[in-house]
């Protein structure tokens, strides 16, 4: 799995957890509404560090936090 992808899930996987949509994401972080669904939907496969950060913050979690997932161990080679 690449790193976007692992991002991608990993968002969906705590908006489930919190029973959250994506425009009630966006609203907490400070994001809008269309950069957080270009990241779950795939189209963006390369978000900010930035704007995790802002994403943790709306939910009130750690980066250490939100990268302390399965869904990141044994990330792919992004350089080819």
């Amino acid at each position: 799995m690449r790193i976007g992808e692992a991002v991608r899930l990993r968002i969906l996987e705590l908006c489930r957890e919190r029973d959250l949509s994506m425009n009630k994401l966006s609203g907490m972080c400070g994001l809008t509404q269309s950069t957080i669904n270009n990241i779950v939907s795939g189209r963006n496969n390369s978000a900010t560090v930035s704007t995790i950060k802002k994403i943790c913050d709306g939910l009130e979690i750690t980066i250490q936090e939100f990268f302390d997932s399965h869904l990141f161990e044994n990330l792919e080679q992004e350089i080819r």
